[in-house]
Formats: C-alpha cells, sequence, structure tokens
C-alpha cells in the first residue's frame, strides 16, 4: 500500500456556536490536508499523520476523531506533561480573527527525536509539511527535522511543501526568509501563495515566486492567488496558467489551500499530469470556500467532473 503523510500541527479549535458558547473541534493546515487527501486518494493508498500530542483526554479525543476520518495516527508520538495547542475564533461583522495559545504545545517536539522522526518517514510515498510545521520548531529542531526529509527525499520520497506563512510564529522576518528556503531546499513540490510572497520578498508577479523556489530545487511549483490566476511551473511541461472558476458566494475561504494542496498532491500522487492535478485541486477548494469550516463533505461527482 503507498503512504501519504503529513507532517504538523493539529490544534483544539473553539469556533462560536452563539449564546455566548463555543464548540469545541480540531483542525491544522497539514490536518485539514490529510483529511482531503484521505476523501480524494484511492484506497490503495493509506493517509496518515505524524506530530507529537500529550497523553491527556484531549489528545486521546483528537486522535480519535483522526481515525474516524480514516486517518492513520502510528506516526502520533504521545509524550508526558504536555498537550494540544489551542486556538480561539472572534467573529466581529462576519470577519475572523484568532487567540492562539501555544506554550505546551506538544507538536514543537516534532524534531526532538531525530531516529523516530526519520523512522516515521521511512517508505512513504508522499511526504507534505507546510511554514508552520517549520515555525512552531526552535532552530535546532527546524534543521533536524529538513535534514530529516532530505534524507527521505534521497531514499524516494516526494517532499512536499506549502509556505503558508504565519508571520508572528517566527522570530523574526530575516529567520522567516531563511526558513523558507530551507523547506524549499528539501522539497520537490512548493506550494506558495502570491500575497504571502508579495509581502515578503516584494515579488511584483509569480515568475519571481517561481524563480526563487526553483532556484532552491523544486521541480514543481505552483503560485496560489485566491480567486486570481494559477500559476503553475514544473520542470518537466514548464509554466502554465489556470483561471479558478468564479464563486459567489464565498462563505468562509478556511482550509481553501489546504484543500488545495490537498487535490494538487492527490493528482501528481495518481499520475494524472499538472493540468489535470491543477483542476482537481481548484474543484476541491471552490467546494470548500462555499461552506463554513475547514473539514468539509466533498461532493466526488462534481470535483471529478470538474478536474476531467
Amino acid at each position: 500500500m503507498k503512504r501519504f503523510l503529513t507532517l504538523g500541527e493539529c490544534m483544539v479549535e473553539l469556533a462560536p456556536a452563539g449564546d455566548q458558547l463555543y464548540r469545541r473541534g480540531f483542525a491544522g493546515d497539514t490536518f485539514n490536508t490529510a483529511y482531503y487527501a484521505r476523501r480524494l486518494l484511492p484506497q490503495d493508498w493509506a493517509v496518515g499523520y505524524c506530530t507529537v500530542a500529550g497523553q491527556d483526554a484531549v489528545s486521546d479525543d483528537m486522535l480519535d476523531l483522526m481515525r474516524g476520518h480514516g486517518i492513520e495516527t502510528r506516526s502520533i508520538r504521545q509524550v508526558a506533561d504536555r498537550t494540544l495547542g489551542l486556538y480561539m475564533i472572534q467573529l466581529k461583522d462576519g470577519e475572523r480573527s484568532f487567540s492562539y495559545w501555544r506554550g505546551q504545545s506538544a507538536a514543537k517536539l516534532l524534531a526532538d527525536d531525530p531516529d523516530w522522526l526519520r523512522a516515521q518517514l521511512d517508505g512513504a510515498d508522499v511526504a507534505q509539511f507546510s511554514g508552520i510545521s517549520l515555525a512552531i520548531l526552535p532552530p535546532e529542531g527546524r534543521e533536524a527535522f529538513c535534514e530529516a526529509l532530505s534524507r527521505a527525499r534521497a531514499n524516494g520520497t516526494h517532499v512536499a511543501f506549502d509556505t503558508n506563512l504565519r508571520p508572528q510564529l517566527w522570530e523574526d522576518e530575516a529567520t522567516m526568509r531563511a526558513g523558507l528556503r530551507m523547506g524549499a531546499e528539501v522539497s520537490d513540490t512548493v506550494l506558495p501563495s502570491f500575497d504571502e510572497e508579495q509581502g515578503l520578498f516584494g515579488d511584483t508577479a509569480p515568475a519571481e515566486t517561481i524563480a526563487r523556489y526553483r532556484d532552491c530545487g523544486a521541480k514543481t511549483i505552483a503560485v496560489k492567488d485566491g480567486a486570481g490566476t494559477l500559476t503553475v511551473w514544473d520542470h518537466g511541461e514548464g509554466t502554465q496558467e489556470f483561471q479558478p472558476v468564479k464563486i459567489d458566494p464565498v462563505i468562509d475561504t478556511t482550509a481553501a489551500g489546504d484543500s488545495f494542496g490537498a487535490g494538487f498532491l492527490a493528482g501528481l500522487a495518481m499520475e494524472r499530469g499538472i493540468a489535470e492535478a491543477a483542476h482537481l485541486a481548484m474543484a476541491v477548494a471552490a467546494q470548500v470556500v462555499q461552506a463554513r469550516g475547514a473539514l468539509v463533505d466533498l461532493d466526488m461527482t462534481d470535483i471529478e467532473g470538474a478536474a476531467s
């Protein structure tokens, strides 16, 4: 059986449920990608999640939820005296803002045992991580994490990196830039968002974003631009542009990029080619932004029709 593995942090989510009440859930960018990859890939693919969790009840609840969605949890290490990070969503005039508590997040220990981490990556056909996966780690942890990914890549794993910038998690902008390059240098596929690259690097066009990550050694780069043009460069097919279908109304953009990444990487994993992978990714993201929350039930008939 082939294996699709995502690595990072899944957090407790507190979302408004009305009357000053909050609903507890679990979410995180790489977990969201695993959720959608499980729905897109055939059953001869296993989809797993790799992180560190606590030995408490809320961590056990997270593992149960993942298993309920068909995601393997054998690559989740549980440790004492730590728990999950937590974030709370606030709504004002329809706009979301977030408060975070990560002080005791066990996921910060993801690269503390390099031998364990390398063992989780052994045999993975696809390994996906994000800028958040790197940002939550201490500097030495980032180096160990990327070293493990580099080793896996050398052994045949397709490594994919969603840059997903969260500036508040990094020490400073210079460290964030260096961290993104470090992640890209161990990756086959890079999935940046143009607005983030524009803000951090001053890019004026997707071609500049592509050139930077191509120089880092990436073989495929898909530059997302929200509802704008998707620009994809591939070492074998060159540059192609794709126009997303106009969505009206857009209800909630949570996990739009995460679901796009799942669609794009699933398309590549199923050897469908760049164009079909791009259309699959856009079709998945289009459904996700038309519903509330990060984890949305997909209409696979519509998605396959849009992707064909």
